[in-house]
């Protein structure tokens, strides 16, 4: 593809999760939105506000003006702080107060999208608080796409319906959570140089990526097929999706090879913030 291509690529995966989120969450009562979620300390409710919140920041709206309690046990870090200010801003939102500003919130920024003027390389600014940087726009688009995704199967699972699990943004998680797996690998869980790890994913989104640490510990996931790796590891798509996110161990996960080595790598799994 193209740049301008896969620029309306990420648009449009981004529209197809986002609407989906809308769709999901307009029929519920008042007290759905207060299941938990995966996602630590947060509510159904609140992973909708952050979604809410993210793309207000990227319209330029001003941050709200809110004094974050200071005995949230789930936000340990200025990142988290940052996050948790708009979120726990609408705690007191009622369900409609809630899809009501979703749906203007998207009007607005499908309206943004398709007028923007940026070229696919030019730097705009990521919103992250002390995390904050400058992106190509591509970049960005490519991140929120994926961010929004798994956040509408955050509240899927929370709300016991699943679905899209196929989406456009699927295949754009796959490919970003991908390119993460060195870091898990070999930085987090230290395999040691010459290590070669399988990982076969089944179900929606189905794949066969072979993980290879050099002899100066660099890391790279490549498709090639190896027929005696150390460590196999087997799972369905959802199940890698959420070990990659940080969602828990959910299983089953099939190990095969070296089962000290394999465990050690899943519990550093996770490479989203």
């Amino acid at each position: 593809m193209t740049d301008n291509q896969t620029v309306q690529a990420y648009t449009e995966a981004w529209t197809q999760s986002i609407e989906s989120i809308s769709e999901l969450v307009a029929p519920l009562p008042e007290n759905s939105w207060n299941r938990a979620t995966e996602c630590p300390g947060w509510s159904v409710r609140d992973v909708v506000s952050h979604v809410i919140a993210v793309e207000s920041e990227l319209l330029g709206d001003p941050r709200p003006i809110h004094s974050l309690p200071r005995d949230l046990r789930h936000v340990a870090t200025e990142f988290a702080r940052y996050v948790e200010l708009p979120v726990d801003k609408r705690r007191c939102h009622t369900a409609l107060e809630m899809t009501s500003e979703l749906e203007y919130t998207i009007i607005r920024r499908s309206r943004a999208l398709r007028n923007a003027k940026q070229t696919p390389d030019e730097p705009v600014r990521w919103p992250a608080g002390p995390l904050a940087r400058d992106v190509p726009y591509h970049q960005l688009l490519r991140m929120r796409a994926f961010d929004v995704w798994a956040h509408e199967q955050d509240l899927r699972r929370a709300l016991d319906t699943p679905g899209n699990l196929d989406a456009p943004a699927a295949l754009i998680a796959r490919d970003l959570l991908l390119e993460l797996l060195p870091k898990a690998v070999a930085n987090k869980a230290g395999a040691p140089a010459g290590t070669t790890l399988v990982l076969d994913v089944t179900g929606p989104v189905e794949f066969l990526r072979t993980v290879r640490v050099d002899s100066t510990g660099h890391c790279t996931v490549d498709e090639s097929i190896s027929l005696a790796p150390d460590v196999q590891l087997a799972m369905d798509w959802e199940t890698y999706l959420r070990l990659a996110c940080g969602r828990g161990r959910p299983g089953p996960v099939t190990i095969e090879g070296d089962k000290e080595l394999a465990e050690r790598v899943l519990a550093n799994f996770a490479v989203t913030i």
